[in-house]
C-alpha cells in the first residue's frame, strides 16, 4: 500500500512523521506549482474552485508517484471541502488510475474518524503504537503553529526584508526532519529565537485578519502567498478559519 494526499500548506509534514512511525508509505506530491494547477484546471468542470483544482492535481500527481490509497477530506463539517471526494475519485477513475479512496469524514466524530483511518492505514497497527504516532504527528504541528505565528510577527518589521520567510522555510525543513522529541523542542526553540533576535524598526505595524475558506487559507499557491505580501508591505498577519 502507497498512500498519497494532496497539500494543504504544512499538514504533510505532521502525518508525514506519523505514517513513518508506523510503517506506512507516504507518498507526497510535489509542492503546488503550476503544473499542479494545469492538470487540475484541465480535469475539473469549468466551474468549480481554485481548491478543487489544486487539490485534483496534487491527487493526480499522487496517482502518478505509485499512490494506490488516496486521502481526502469528507462531510458536511468542512465547507464544500468535504464534498470533493467523491467527485474527484471519479474523475480519476475516468483518467485510468487504480486505488482506493479513502474520506475522512470530519462532519462528527473527528478525533476518531481519524484514528479509524490511520489503524486501517497502519495492517491494524495497535492503538498504544497509533496514538503514540499521533501525538508525534500534533507535536510536529504546534511547533509549526508557533513559529509561523512568530514569523508573522517579525515579517512586517524586519530591517532586511526576507529574513522571517528565510527562517522559517529553515525552521520547516528542521521539524520535518526530527525524529524525537527533544530534537523538535530544541528546533522550535532555536528558531523561535532567532526570529525574536532579528534586527528590527520600531514602527508599529498594522494588524490584519486573514480569514476565508479553510484551503484557500492555508495554502499559498490559492491565496497568491498573501501572507507573505502583505509583510513584506509592514502589515502583521493574523490568521483564522
Amino acid at each position: 500500500m502507497r498512500v498519497g494526499m494532496p497539500h494543504m500548506g504544512n499538514i504533510y509534514i505532521p502525518f508525514k512523521a506519523l505514517f513513518q512511525r508506523l510503517n506506512v508509505d507516504l507518498v507526497i506530491p510535489p509542492v503546488n506549482n503550476q503544473r499542479t494547477l494545469s492538470l487540475g484546471v484541465r480535469y475539473s468542470p469549468e466551474g468549480l474552485c481554485i481548491p478543487f483544482k489544486l487539490t485534483l492535481g496534487n491527487l493526480i500527481e499522487a496517482a502518478e508517484l505509485g499512490a494506490d490509497t488516496l486521502i481526502m477530506p469528507a462531510g458536511y463539517g468542512t465547507c464544500r471541502l468535504g464534498y470533493y471526494a467523491r467527485t474527484q475519485e471519479q474523475i480519476l477513475r475516468d483518467l485510468g488510475y487504480d486505488f482506493e479512496m479513502i474520506q475522512i469524514g470530519f462532519s462528527e466524530h473527528k478525533l476518531f474518524n481519524i484514528l479509524r483511518m490511520i489503524k486501517r492505514l497502519s495492517n491494524n497497527a495497535s492503538w498504544y503504537r497509533i496514538i503514540s504516532a499521533f501525538r508525534f504527528g500534533l507535536a510536529k504541528l504546534n511547533a509549526l503553529d508557533r513559529i509561523e505565528r512568530v514569523a508573522h510577527k517579525v515579517r512586517p518589521i524586519e530591517r532586511v526584508k526576507g529574513t522571517a520567510n528565510r527562517l522559517f522555510a529553515k525552521a520547516v525543513k528542521a521539524i520535518d526532519e526530527a525524529d524525537d522529541y527533544s530534537t523538535l523542542k530544541k528546533v522550535q526553540r532555536d528558531y523561535i529565537d532567532q526570529l525574536n533576535e532579528v534586527p528590527k524598526n520600531t514602527k508599529t505595524p498594522l494588524i490584519v485578519g486573514i480569514t476565508g475558506e479553510f484551503y484557500v487559507v492555508l495554502e499559498p499557491l490559492s491565496n497568491l502567498d498573501v501572507e507573505s505580501e502583505l509583510g513584506k508591505l509592514g502589515v502583521e498577519v493574523r490568521r483564522t478559519t
